[in-house]
């Protein structure tokens, strides 16, 4: 039987795609359709004749995945050639229903859909991708895999709000957290890499992309993260604000008059480092520090700032940590970011070492000092393999 799985991650006006082997974590495709339902499109798909691009209007997801169908004859692979064995989909919010990947039918449909008041931004997206394939693919089996599910295992003490109890019960007000198949990929990852298993580890678990986010995972398990119901809360990140006085709220409806979507869309769009420096893109931040600019380095400063403080408060949750792992784009490639969030925590037993700290790398690696008594590692993060891998594992237990 194929290892191979299509990985769709369906946005809302966005549609990625990755032809994925679950075994060995190879793409043999992968492609992003954007600016879907806009006047003009833009096609990326990279095959076995290497890199194509389109711009052509693509109206609808079912246009995109359509598109992309198209480029796999084109420009390779044939699905033909390939016989895929699944469809993982990514879907980003679970609640507290789903707390590992679920096999895609009528119900889970409506209960993803019943679902959607606690990713009005997420969830109708990654529905529409679900109910695309399900039309294209009929088929295949289909899998959800939920950006939540890793975060399941919070201790009530962990994710419970103090608030109202019909809040709570009532509306699922609490803590989810996000990024799970990331935190749980790089967790796996960091254990190999320290040739131990997930078991025996205390890891705190840094994503710093656009999103970020933090999780203390102890013995292969998540036990706490700073996302909450939603992904605004916790770490500043690209254009969301992180930790905020929710008070803030009403002062801006009391005091301008705004309502309750200005708020919402300022503080997820035009917050975080777009507010603080003037743009998200943290390699334009970089390159406005290097040049004297103050917003950019006051930016720097409060990014890091925030993250030092979660890993003091995760490592007084886990009581003693074997190691810190930094991941995704800003995590894997920004050694100023590593070297001044973890800087004055030695009294912790953390050391880096400059030089392998400032020495890039594709490859996951330790950055530590010999001497430092928790390791400090980069890992690539790879969302695709792991929804791939959690997606196959699922159908063949399904057809054993």
């Amino acid at each position: 039987m194929s290892d191979h799985v299509l990985v769709i991650n369906a946005g809302s006006s966005s549609l990625k795609y990755s032809l994925i082997d679950a075994a060995s974590g190879e793409a043999a495709a992968s492609g992003v359709v954007e600016r879907i339902g806009e006047p003009e499109g833009h096609h990326v798909h990279h095959g076995t004749d290497g890199e194509s691009n389109t711009s052509l209007k693509i109206a609808s997801h079912e246009d995109a995945l359509r598109a992309a169908l198209k480029a796999f004859e084109t420009h390779g692979p044939s699905l033909d050639d390939i016989e895929i064995a699944a469809v993982g989909h990514r879907v980003v919010h679970g609640g507290s229903q789903f707390a590992d990947p679920a096999l895609i039918d009528d119900d889970l449909v409506a209960a993803v859909n019943d679902l959607v008041p606690l990713a009005p931004l997420h969830n109708p997206a990654n529905l529409e991708g679900i109910q695309v394939a399900r039309r294209l693919f009929p088929d295949l089996q289909q899998v959800a895999v939920f950006d939540t599910a890793f975060h399941q295992t919070l201790a009530p003490h962990a994710y419970t709000y103090a608030v109202p109890l019909d809040w709570r019960d009532d509306h699922g007000i609490r803590r989810y957290g996000f990024h799970g198949t990331s935190h749980a990929f790089v967790a796996a990852e960091a254990a190999r890499l320290l040739g131990q298993e997930p078991a025996d580890l205390n890891l705190i678990v840094l994503h710093l992309g656009n999103g970020c986010s933090a999780a203390a995972v102890r013995g292969g398990q998540s036990v706490d993260t700073s996302m909450g119901m939603t992904p605004l809360e916790g770490l500043v990140m690209g254009t969301r604000s992180g930790d905020l006085d929710p008070a803030i709220h009403a002062h801006l409806v009391r005091e301008l008059g705004w309502t309750v979507e200005e708020i919402d869309h300022a503080l997820n769009y035009e917050s975080g480092l777009k507010a603080l420096a003037g743009g998200n893109d943290f390699r334009e931040l970089s390159i406005s520090r290097e040049a004297g600019d103050a917003r950019a380095q006051l930016a720097f400063e409060i990014y890091c700032y925030r993250i030092k403080k979660y890993v003091g408060a995760y490592y007084a949750v886990l009581g003693n940590v074997d190691a810190i792992v930094f991941t995704a784009g800003v995590g894997q490639h920004s050694a100023d970011v590593r070297a001044a969030s973890l800087a004055g925590l030695e009294r912790l037993g953390i050391q880096l070492d400059a030089e392998r700290n400032n020495t890039s790398s594709g490859e996951a690696r330790t950055v530590s000092a010999d001497d430092s008594a928790v390791a400090v590692l980069v890992v690539p993060t790879n969302e695709e393999w792991q929804i791939a891998r959690e997606a196959l594992s699922l159908v063949r237990l399904a057809e054993a």
